[in-house]
């Protein structure tokens, strides 16, 4: 094996087939199912999207009725998993009380299960877990924040959908149309994305036969990277550090001379421009305009202007949705749980594809460490001479 045969990143590397989602070249759009997720966000709620990631087609009336009902149904956060999130130190990320939430959650619905042969679960199985998942996810989220800030939990309401729940429980009054319907359209956008990094981790461990929930555990570990999840969050500090317009030139100016990564900008899929952008601008432009922020739209225009000019690199979806989250009211440490929260639907139906058809996921290496060496003065027993004889016997 040659340098060249090496793909660091596994860049370029085709490692398996999916139905759920692909970027379109010829359009440059993002498609869920055959969908463009530009349309998805436009015409649907999350819910009706969610079902479509799990099933392969939108829902009809009564299949979105029943799973609205049943993601309803799960939406309170057992009194043990609030406790479980209380012995998370307050100054740790908020990454590490969803992670540790889902950790809690999978243990008790798997209790009894009594082998690790046992735990991969049915289509059925994993399907009814994912939408436990999906309904519960905002509330863990919720709870962290308003713990952070020292408020006490809001419980869920039946009557308001998956958004406004969501908001609700968040801070504690109803949204207005236009807020709920922005953060409808963020959580449609970042609901799937192919074999991402923190996809892919879930169908690794998908593909070992655990379970759905350690897989989904493992997708929140990837996903708190800066160079993943962690982005929107660092496209606020951005937005902090500049201040306003009239300062991006200069910041600019200062941070490229340090060769600084300037996130939310660039993708490896996307070379034309993320699909996702327009539709999350469009969504922050009318959060904008409810809030009256225009010193907002303004910081943001002009770094985008700048940094495209000078480098010709597009912005990604983190850049919209940061600012549009910021000015919606969540912290910016609570950024990265709602892209869980969103791409629990990506995760969950990648996990169920994976064990559909399985194969053990278990690339190879090249090594470039030292030569075969011995300690002075080891002598080899009987088994390790006998297994060294065997590795060099021909395979018929």
């Amino acid at each position: 094996m040659t340098d060249t045969d090496i793909k660091k990143g596994l860049a370029g590397v085709v490692a398996d087939t999916t139905a759920i989602s692909k970027v379109n070249p010829e359009t440059n759009s993002l498609l869920y199912r055959g969908y463009p997720v530009q349309e998805l966000a436009s015409t649907q709620s999350f819910e009706a999207v969610a079902y479509l990631l799990w099933n392969g087609d939108l829902p009809d009336e009564t299949q979105l009725a029943q799973l609205r009902a049943t993601e309803r149904a799960y939406r309170h956060l057992p009194a043990e998993v609030r406790a479980a999130i209380d012995l998370v130190p307050l100054d740790a990320h908020p990454m590490d009380e969803v992670r540790t939430a889902l950790s809690l959650i999978g243990a008790k619905d798997l209790a009894g299960t009594g082998s690790v042969l046992d735990v991969s679960g049915s289509t059925e199985e994993n399907l009814a877990r994912s939408v436990r998942l999906f309904a519960v996810l905002p509330a863990i989220v919720a709870y962290g924040q308003r713990r952070r800030r020292g408020q006490q939990p809001v419980e869920p309401r039946d009557d308001l959908d998956y958004a406004a729940n969501f908001l609700w429980m968040t801070f504690g009054e109803e949204s207005d149309a236009v807020v709920v319907d922005a953060f409808n359209r963020s959580m449609i956008l970042y609901a799937e994305h192919s074999f991402n990094a923190s996809t892919f981790t879930a169908r690794v461990i998908a593909s070992t036969l655990s379970d759905l929930y350690s897989a989904v555990v493992g997708a929140v570990g990837a996903l708190k990277g800066p160079l993943h999840g962690g982005a929107n969050e660092a496209v606020l500090h951005i937005f902090d550090e500049i201040g306003s317009a009239e300062n991006v030139g200069p910041w600019l100016d200062e941070a490229l001379a340090q060769k600084r990564k300037i996130m939310g900008f660039g993708h490896r899929v996307y070379k034309r421009g993320d699909s996702r952008v327009p539709t999350m601008k469009a969504a922050l432009d009318t959060l904008v305009e409810h809030y009256d922020r225009p010193d907002v739209a303004a910081l943001y225009d002009t770094l985008e202007s700048e940094f495209v000019g000078r480098k010709g690199i597009y912005p990604n979806l983190d850049y919209p949705s940061g600012p549009a989250y910021n000015l919606i009211g969540f912290d910016t440490l609570t950024f990265t749980p709602l892209f869980v929260a969103a791409r629990v639907t990506g995760w969950t139906a990648h996990i169920m594809e994976q064990l559909g058809s399985n194969a053990l996921i278990r690339p190879l290496s090249a090594y470039n460490g030292p030569d075969e060496r011995h300690i002075d003065g080891y002598v080899p027993d009987a088994a390790a001479l006998e297994a060294a004889e065997r590795a060099e016997e021909p395979v018929a």
